[in-house]
């Protein structure tokens, strides 16, 4: 008998009012780390109505003006129309920011300390991660999540071009289900979008347009049929958006960020936090080991997972699952022993492996983390696979 099940992820755009907080955050670190690649930044950003506030632990020698770097951000998202609550040049924004502590910095600095166990840098936090990839998209992603990446991406692009829909507003929230047999996607059953639009435009038209313009040309024809049903702003109505609709905050958006809920997440966030936090560094070394473990053929799927403990330079435990599709007779075990041959886990390396300390964050903050194409984004090269496939051998 077939395995037959449904999937469903979702993606936000850039003006969802946790993802308008993440930009924030990581415009932050990038500034930090443009001037002072040093920088130890823990930023977290909340929006309400016309009020941000910023806040978190940063020690850094850059010299910021916090206000205008927000301002940047929402600016550049779009908030900028004249009947927004939420506008780039109106909102008050607030400051709350001190150093980092000193018990975590001697925790993660490359020096002895009394109690500390090695003087090596440790992980800046305890806590698990994980990295996923699988051969079901040339990306090396499950397909709801890039789907629903596709979709959010190509409503921004149109609403950015300023032509074709004027009516469109930044916020907006997709989601595509797909139906598998025997773990092979064979059809989208339904896709989901819900934008923000101007006061005048009519439903029929926000409909047609997104289904015509956007769906059914970013999504694969052999998965669309007759039967996919498509619910574009199902409420019938979504002007008031952004954080004036509702309230964002830093993090929230984990799964959008991974992997749309298919491969696990330790739940630790990503945005706003230097590598020296494993929450973020590690789920990208995670990613990139997977990512290398599917395409040299070791595996169809792969899961990996690292846990830490804080100011301790070692993983406490690594483990790689592969869902029973290891290649060529290899077992887990085999693939998790040449993925230790080949691969250092230890914080320090990790960074200098993926060359972390670079202000490239703001390129990860939107559409996924994983599954892009930017050559900045290290953690997406294949340059490990004819190195994993020799120490499997």
């Amino acid at each position: 008998m077939s395995k037959r099940f449904i999937f469903s992820s979702e993606s936000v755009g850039e003006g969802h009012p946790d993802k308008v907080c993440d930009t924030i955050s990581d415009a932050v670190l990038d500034a930090c780390l443009a001037e002072d690649k040093r920088s130890r930044v823990a930023c977290e950003t909340y929006a309400k109505s016309n009020v941000v506030v910023v806040g978190g632990e940063i020690t850094t020698r850059a010299k910021l003006d916090y206000a205008a770097i927000a301002r940047e951000a929402i600016r550049d998202i779009g908030y900028v129309n004249d009947d927004d609550v939420f506008h780039a040049d109106k909102v008050f924004v607030n400051l709350y920011v001190t150093t980092q502590s000193p018990d975590i910095s001697q925790g993660v600095d490359a020096k002895a300390a009394v109690g500390k166990k090695k003087a090596e840098q440790g992980a800046g936090d305890q806590g698990l991660m994980f990295g996923y990839a699988c051969d079901e998209t040339p990306e090396l992603m499950p397909s709801p999540i890039m789907f629903a990446h596709r979709l959010g991406r190509e409503l921004t692009r149109i609403r950015k071009a300023g032509k074709l829909a004027p009516w469109l507003r930044p916020d907006a929230k997709t989601q595509v289900s797909v139906e598998y047999v025997d773990d092979e996607p064979v059809r989208i059953t339904n896709v989901v979008i819900s934008t923000q639009h101007a006061e005048d435009v009519k439903h029929t038209t926000i409909e047609e347009f997104c289904i015509e313009q956007v769906v059914k040309k970013q999504l694969p024809k052999e998965l669309l049929t007759k039967d996919t049903l498509y619910l574009i702003n199902p409420t019938g109505r979504f002007v008031v958006g952004g954080p004036q609709g509702d309230t964002g905050l830093t993090g929230r958006k984990i799964i959008v960020d991974t992997y749309g809920g298919w491969g696990r997440h330790g739940g630790g966030a990503f945005s706003g936090k230097d590598p020296s936090k494993v929450d973020r560094s590690a789920a990208y070394m995670g990613r990139y080991v997977a990512k290398n473990v599917v395409a040299a053929g070791l595996a169809k799927r792969c899961e990996v997972q690292f846990a830490y403990a804080i100011g301790y330079p070692d993983p406490v435990s690594v483990y790689v699952n592969t869902f029973g599709t290891a290649q060529g007779g290899l077992t887990d075990d085999a693939v998790t022993d040449a993925v230790q041959r080949v691969f250092s886990f230890k914080p320090a390396d990790i960074v200098k492996q993926l060359d972390l300390l670079r202000p490239i964050y703001l390129k990860t903050t939107n559409y996924g983390h994983f599954g892009k194409t930017d050559a900045d984004l290290t953690w997406e090269a294949t340059d490990k696979a004819k190195a994993l496939q020799k120490a499997a051998k």
